[in-house]
């Protein structure tokens, strides 16, 4: 089986970078829910957060430095079909929010804001 995000992290697959570290990158997902919405994805595949408690840390590390520089936003990371994770490699969403923005979790089936 492959994994989109391995393929994007050893750049077999395309994707717009925000922001790369040594240990993970910052990329536009395909359908942002927002302006300024981005994926923060561990180089190392690691299927959800509880799989290895040093990755994630460090995953979480680099979506605090963009939250830090976004301002308002949801961090967010779902664990399990149950969850709504659909790609199994951990990865959060840094979603830039404004008041009254519309914007409702869950996102799924809803419409987004341009």
């Amino acid at each position: 089986m492959t994994c989109v995000f391995c393929e994007i992290a050893s750049g077999a697959a395309p994707a717009t970078f925000i922001r790369e570290w040594r240990d993970a990158f910052a990329i536009v997902p395909l359908d942002p829910v927002a302006p300024g919405h981005v994926l923060v994805i561990p180089r190392e595949h690691v299927a959800d957060i509880a799989e290895d408690q040093f990755v994630s840390g460090a995953t979480m590390q680099r979506a605090a430095e963009l939250a830090d520089e976004v301002g308002d936003c949801n961090v967010i990371t779902s664990r399990g079909r149950a969850a709504t994770q659909t790609v199994f490699h951990l990865h959060l969403h840094v979603v830039p929010r404004t008041a009254g923005d519309g914007l409702t979790l869950p996102w799924t089936g809803q419409a987004r804001t341009s």
